[in-house]
């Protein structure tokens, strides 16, 4: 439940804070929910003395969702979902020229040196566990992509084969403390399963190796959950399917890489670029990938510090378009005004330069004013001689 928590209620703080009211519209999978965390936005509102009514939660089909992505009342979109839905969302917010956040889900690489000591890489090894099994996969931010060089490659399927074998998928809310503990929860929904299915057979079927799982997982107890094997696919390679699209699935891709040059171009060879991480001992090599990786955002030595820390939120190219948390996030939500007055206005008023009476005639103030503003053009614009004329100007000779 964290993810449909934060989602919702990040944007719900970030417009209280910069002193809006919000309508929050959760996915009809998470209607629940929704509802229930929006009520606990309301609740601290009457707690703290205001009115509830500054959040709304809405919950509807997505044919209906127009009517508030195209309506003028509506100040500003954050939208958090998939690429189709999103070119839905923001044709319909150009009606009204609304402005819109957009956070689309990612393809993101983690890029393994081959400099890591051995305890970095027993370090690393799990961070890139966690990465990928977090959450079951269902992750914006998830690590989808492990791009090893040569020398770690071998090591990382050696280590990690046992690990991801021995991961027991299941449901906390029926086990009790004396039972072993679950690794793997269940996916929201089995919607996606035919397609990660095809896509790890499609790999397979062009060299790819299947170490364990690539198909859904039907638990004794929980035989109408919604779960999939944890898996582990080495050799992918950037021309198969399973490299290029998003998965938001348990699934471990594993890719080799030559040298850094090719991990960097693995890396941006998929149409998404929100996060990314890179592991390693070397910083010019570090700083490098950090440099020329396409992401919104990139955590060196770990895993989604960026997003932990409430650093500004977002990607670039097909991961969307602006950003929020941070202060440019809490930005985004509000209309910047720009305004200008006489810091002294009983002392100092603006006169320099005077007005500049039109028409211009005669030898008073709208001369003098004409004479400035020429000499402004000429000392930005004119060359040494005209810098020359435009000094005078100004100094008024």
């Amino acid at each position: 439940m964290a993810y449909p928590f934060h989602n919702l209620i990040s944007p719900v703080i970030a417009s209280i804070f910069a002193g809006n009211a919000i309508i929050v519209k959760g996915s009809e999978n998470t209607a629940w929910s929704s509802s229930y965390f929006a009520s606990i936005a309301t609740s601290a509102l009457v707690a703290c003395g205001h009115s509830p009514d500054i959040v709304q939660s809405v919950v509807c089909w997505p044919n209906v969702a127009e009517y508030l992505t195209a309506h003028p009342g509506i100040a500003h979109i954050t939208f958090i979902g998939s690429r189709p839905v999103a070119h839905h969302v923001c044709a319909s917010a150009s009606k009204a020229l609304t402005p819109v956040c957009v956070e689309l889900g990612g393809k993101d690489p983690a890029i393994i040196l081959d400099d890591l000591s051995n305890s970095d890489f027993h370090r690393v090894s799990s961070i890139l566990m966690r990465g990928v099994f977090q959450s079951a996969g269902q992750n914006c931010i998830g690590i989808e992509r492990i791009i090893a060089l040569p020398n770690i490659y071998n090591r990382l399927i050696e280590q990690l084969t046992p690990r991801i074998t021995a991961l027991r998928p299941g449901s906390i809310l029926n086990t009790s403390p004396d039972d072993a503990p679950i690794d793997i929860g269940a996916c929201i929904s089995d919607a996606g399963f035919s397609r990660l299915e095809d896509l790890i057979a499609d790999a397979v079927a062009q060299g790819a190796r299947l170490i364990c799982g690539g198909k859904r997982y039907v638990h004794q107890q929980h035989p109408k959950g919604h779960f999939f094997a944890p898996t582990f696919l080495v050799d992918v390679t950037p021309s198969m399917k399973i490299a290029q699209e998003e998965l938001f699935a348990p699934v471990f891709t594993l890719m080799r890489a030559s040298s850094v040059d090719e991990a960097i171009a693995i890396a941006n060879s998929t149409p998404y670029a929100l996060g990314a991480s890179v592991y390693g001992s070397s910083n010019r090599d570090l700083e490098r990938v950090v440099r020329e990786v396409h992401a919104g955002m990139v955590a060196v030595n770990d895993f989604a510090v960026t997003y932990m820390v409430q650093l500004p939120f977002g990607g670039v190219k097909g991961s969307g378009y602006g950003r929020f948390a941070g202060q440019e996030g809490l930005r985004s939500v509000c209309n910047q005004k720009a305004v200008t007055r006489d810091r002294w206005p009983w002392l100092v008023k603006t006169s320099i330069p005077g007005p500049m009476d039109l028409p211009l005639k005669g030898e008073g103030a709208g001369q003098r004013a004409w004479k400035m503003a020429c000499g402004v053009v000429w000392v930005g614009y004119g060359d040494w001689r005209g810098k020359v004329t435009g000094v005078k100007n100004l100094i008024g000779l």
